[in-house]
């Protein structure tokens, strides 16, 4: 594994205005920020998924949740099954 890793930014605004978002958010420096960040978007992407999922909730209720949780990146759709895109 490596010792180190480093983000170039070249000039990519939003890239860089993401990982101080995410250091302002944690309140860590940028390297710690991006690990927490990284770790955490699996987490939540699973815990949405297992929201959606929910026999409980209606069809509206379920697309309702899939906007919110929808983001620039990762977006979630709602017909009989679950899907996620990112990237």
């Amino acid at each position: 594994m490596a010792d180190s890793l480093r983000i170039r930014f070249d000039g990519n605004r939003y890239r860089e205005d993401a990982i101080e978002k995410a250091a302002r958010f944690y309140d860590k420096n940028k390297s710690d920020a991006a690990a927490y960040a990284c770790e955490d978007v699996v987490e939540i992407v699973r815990a949405a998924e297992e929201v959606l999922q929910r026999d409980d909730l209606t069809l509206e209720q379920r697309r309702e949740i899939a906007e919110t949780f929808s983001t620039r990146v990762t977006s979630f759709d709602i017909d009989l099954a679950v899907h996620v895109e990112s990237g």
